[in-house]
C-alpha cells in the first residue's frame, strides 16, 4: 500500500450544483457554508466503500480536514466509524441529520482521528460557499473532530481579517 498523504476533494455540494446553472447565484446567502447535495453523500458513500474493499482504511493514521461542512461531512462519511453511535460511550464524528443530511450519527469508534485545520481550505474569501461557521457552532455538529488547530471565530466575517 502507498504511504504518504492522500488528498480527497468534498463531495458535490449544493454550491456546486446551483453555481454550475448561474455563476452569480455564488453570491446568495443560502449558500453559506453549504451542505452535501443526495448526490455528493452517494459520491461519499462510494469512496467509502472503495477504501475500505482497497485496504487503504487500514492504513490511514490521520484524517486532516478544512473546516467547512461540506469537507467536514466529506470526511467522516468516508473515514468515519460505523453510521451508528448506539451502546457507545464515545461523541460522534458527525451528530445526525447534520446539514440537512438525514443522515444517521456517524461514530469515531474503530477510525484514525480527524483534526480540522484551516489551511487545508482551497480557499478564503468574502463570497457565501467560502465562507464557514465558528467553531463553536461546528462543535455540536461533528463532536469528534478536533478543532484546536481552527482559530475560534470566522475570520473571513471580521472585517479586520479581510484582505
Amino acid at each position: 500500500m502507498n504511504s504518504g498523504p492522500h488528498l480527497v476533494r468534498h463531495a458535490q455540494g449544493v454550491h456546486n450544483v446551483v453555481g454550475e446553472k448561474d455563476l452569480s447565484a455564488y453570491m446568495c446567502e443560502e449558500l453559506f457554508d453549504a451542505h452535501l447535495t443526495p448526490l455528493g453523500w452517494k459520491q461519499v458513500d462510494n469512496l467509502r466503500k472503495h477504501v475500505h474493499a482497497s485496504g487503504l482504511f487500514k492504513n490511514i493514521e490521520l484524517v486532516v480536514v478544512s473546516p467547512l461542512r461540506r469537507t467536514m461531512q466529506t470526511a467522516v462519511g468516508a473515514f468515519g466509524g460505523e453510521a451508528s453511535t448506539d451502546g457507545v460511550n464515545m461523541p460522534p464524528l458527525m451528530a445526525e441529520s447534520t446539514g440537512s443530511s438525514n443522515r444517521p450519527a456517524i461514530s469515531s469508534l474503530n477510525c484514525p482521528p480527524f483534526i480540522a485545520m484551516e489551511l487545508c481550505r482551497e480557499s478564503m474569501g468574502v463570497d457565501h460557499y467560502y465562507r464557514r461557521r465558528s467553531i463553536s457552532e461546528y462543535k455540536p455538529m461533528f463532536p469528534a473532530i478536533d478543532f484546536s488547530l481552527v482559530c475560534y471565530t470566522n475570520i473571513m466575517s471580521d472585517p479586520e481579517f479581510l484582505f
